[in-house]
């Protein structure tokens, strides 16, 4: 007998609402929950695999240790416990805190409780080397709006926004970033019909482009120029708000100032765009209500700070913010209710303040340590060298960039454990590693979908929506795995620290210190207790979500956003003087990286809506179409190096090359290679099996080359490569 159960999708961050068909105890079958008022029945092809993700024959069941041979066999849970507690133990007393590091990934999310534990687990330890994936994607963010400042009240709502700038980021495939969290396609579409602009930014014509009123295919690399531009025809023609500036916003005539050079002739010839587009851009996102955003794409060219802060400048020289009076839509649910005060929280450091790297002078910041600089300190020898790595959630082997040098600073630690679902590539290299639950076996809520909002203008749901799930199916049978934050409380237990939590803030930053909860560590707490104390201040109680299994809106249509409050001083800042430094850099410098002969093509890279990063390449149902990340070229790029579609080639940057299969793609501009990143094995086995697992882009990336200063990211993206086909016959 098969029943149907509802639930919510975290194999991503969308957090789709979903059906799942259970028989005998087994997950079966997925598919969209159209009951769900905000999905609509939405459900991408990732999560309709969750069933294949726990009954996969590569999962992990046990908790595995690395043999002396390199190969691993099943151990008791509790035997390695004990085992990693006694060694970082060794480690803490012997080369202090310092010496014993984090490592988390986008797929920590997947359960609310993980990282508030995480984090517990590294505060108690002393330790503050703690590194996200977050810093490796776009870390930009959050310092330019700590340079910027933040406007205490969310951009209008996304059905009365009259236009929308996407740059660089494609929502219908990625699910974030310009189109609200829930059912993205079908938001365009309805946006589309109520008569809503779009305009893209972009070097591929994307999924979103199609649909766009407006479309720069510009050459990679010259997003700062292109927003420079903008602003420059928007200042010099007074399209801008001048109101909402005259009352809240400071710098704008450093602003007009420095923008003045970036005339839309000279960089349309940059940029490879028609100058009459970017005039034409510029007074369409001027002249109406709505909100730019951007994604990975501009974020990776290595000035993602910069780019971040103009995007921001743009949005509020222009008002795209809300008023006082105005409508709150999505007030907050599972967090405390989101800030809705029509006025600025001045700016702020923002970055070079807390923990400072070793290397190459990188200090924290809002979007936290530099994950690329993790190999270098791991390397590095001397007082603080990090000597144990834990990771959950992610996959640094593959995803950080310069896979070379990653894998050989993960093979010197003294200890690394992961946790993981398979043998990973980071997996395969670890002295343990933990099998966690997945989804289906877990308690969830949609605390992490709540606060997306803060992530950028533009991103998060559009309405007040949440869902709680609970567990659907048991683990396999026979299996040993345990939730992420179970092997923290039980590591800390066995060293004897103490852990607390506390709720959650509205926007994801730490809270109030007196709010904290201190965890009884002789009496294993619930999960379900856990998800109360980090609901502790919701808008909406976590018992009022449960009592709608299928996710439910919770609108408050009284609110309204608050008139600025009596007194207040706190002013936006579009001059930064360091920001507007770096913009003129950026003019001098060259449009970009060098090309020549041995490296006429751009390395650019992309999304495919079957993979999230690296989690998903060894489901069946994901690999359909590419079971590996292909090498996308022009088709005439193809044609003028004598190659076929399926052709195995040498895809060689200044710093590594790799092994790659092209596939003729006419969205993208001539002179491009846009693949998917995270895919492949260890460097010296992932070229014997191209056309099963794909290729590391990140061998042809270096952490040190054109670093953004703030952030500490590298150039990932638009970088030099030659492509040629390989003359040997392809490995077996």
């Amino acid at each position: 007998m098969i029943e149907t159960v509802p639930s919510y999708c975290r194999f991503c961050h969308s957090g789709c609402a979903v059906l799942v068909d259970v028989e005998d105890g087994r997950p079966v079958r997925v598919r969209g929950d159209r009951e769900n008022p905000a999905y609509r029945g939405f459900c991408c092809i990732k999560g309709r695999q969750l069933p294949d993700q726990w009954g996969h024959p590569d999962r992990l069941l046990q908790t595995h240790k690395r043999m002396p041979d390199g190969s691993h066999r099943p151990v008791p849970y509790q035997e390695a416990v004990d085992d990693i507690a006694e060694r970082l133990s060794d480690l803490l007393v012997t080369h202090g805190p310092r010496s014993i590091a984090m490592y988390s990934g986008t797929y920590s999310i997947a359960n609310p409780a993980t990282m508030p534990f995480a984090a517990a687990f590294m505060e108690s330890l002393g330790s503050s080397m703690l590194f996200t994936s977050n810093t490796i994607d776009q870390p930009g963010k959050a310092v330019a709006q700590a340079l910027h400042g933040t406007w205490m009240a969310p951009p209008p709502p996304f059905a009365d926004r009259d236009v929308v700038l996407l740059i660089g980021t494609n929502p219908v495939l990625t699910m974030a970033g310009g189109l609200p969290l829930a059912n993205p396609g079908r938001a365009l579409t309805d946006a589309v019909g109520r008569g809503t602009r779009f305009i893209v930014i972009d070097p591929r014509r994307t999924e979103s482009a199609l649909r766009a009123d407006l479309h720069l295919q510009c050459r990679p690399g010259e997003d700062v120029p292109l927003l420079a531009a903008m602003l420059n025809v928007i200042l010099r023609e007074g399209l801008h708000d001048q109101a909402f500036v005259r009352e809240h916003v400071d710098g704008v005539e450093a602003l007009q100032a420095a923008v003045a050079p970036f005339a839309p002739a000279e960089v349309a010839q940059r940029a490879d765009v028609a100058a009459d587009d970017i005039v034409r851009a510029a007074r369409m996102f001027a002249g109406a209500r709505g909100v730019a955003t951007a994604g990975t794409g501009p974020n990776f060219n290595g000035r993602g700070t910069l780019f971040e802060y103009l995007l921001l400048a743009l949005n509020t020289v222009c008002g795209q913010w809300s008023r006082a009076g105005d409508p709150v839509p999505n007030p907050g649910t599972l967090s405390p209710p989101f800030p809705s005060i029509a006025q600025a929280s001045p700016p702020r450091q923002g970055y070079g303040y807390g923990e400072s790297l070793r290397v190459r002078g990188i200090a924290n910041c809002d979007g936290g340590l530099q994950a690329s600089a993790l190999a270098e300190e791991i390397l590095l020898e001397g007082e603080g060298q990090v000597r144990a790595l834990i990771g959950v959630g992610g996959n640094a082997a593959s995803a950080i960039p310069d896979q070379v040098l990653n894998v050989r600073a993960l093979e010197q630690l003294d200890l690394l454990v992961q946790i993981d679902i398979k043998l990973s590539a980071t997996a395969s290299l670890a002295d343990y590693v933990i099998a966690p639950k997945v989804p289906l076996e877990m308690h969830g809520m949609t605390l992490v979908q709540d606060q997306l909002t803060f992530y950028g203008a533009g991103f998060g749901h559009a309405v007040a929506h949440a869902q709680y799930t609970p567990p659907i199916v048991e683990p396999p049978a026979g299996a040993e795995v345990v939730e992420e934050w179970i092997f923290f409380y039980d590591l800390a237990r066995r060293m004897g620290l103490p852990l607390s939590i506390g709720p959650a803030t509205a926007t994801g930053a730490p809270g109030d210190p007196a709010e904290r909860v201190e965890i009884d560590m002789e009496s294993r707490p619930s999960t379900e207790a856990l998800l109360e104390i980090l609901t502790k201040s919701a808008r909406v109680p976590l018992e009022e979500v449960k009592r709608h299994p299928h996710g439910a809106l919770f609108p408050d249509a009284t609110l309204r956003v608050a008139p600025r409050e009596p007194g207040w001083t706190g002013r936006l800042d579009v001059g930064n003087e360091e920001m507007l430094a770096d913009l003129q850099a950026a003019r001098s410098a060259r449009p970009s990286p060098d090309t020549s002969v041995d490296h006429p093509y751009r390395l650019v890279c992309r999304r495919m809506i079957h993979t999230f990063n690296s989690n998903g390449q060894d489901l069946a149902g994901l690999r359909t179409r590419w079971a590996y990340n292909p090498a996308f070229m022009h088709p005439e790029d193809l044609a003028r190096e004598g190659l076929a579609k399926g052709d195995l080639v040498e895809i060689a940057s200044k710093s590594g090359a790799i092994l790659g299969i092209v596939e003729p793609d006419d969205t993208l501009r001539r002179g491009l290679v846009s693949m998917v990143h995270s895919f492949g094995g260890l460097p010296g086995e992932q070229d014997k099996q191209i056309r099963d697992r794909g290729t590391n882009t990140g061998r042809l990336l270096r952490v040190d080359e054109d670093v953004d200063r703030y952030t500490g990211q590298p150039r990932m993206n638009n970088v030099p490569v030659r492509v040629r086909a390989v003359e040997v016959a392809e490995p077996a």
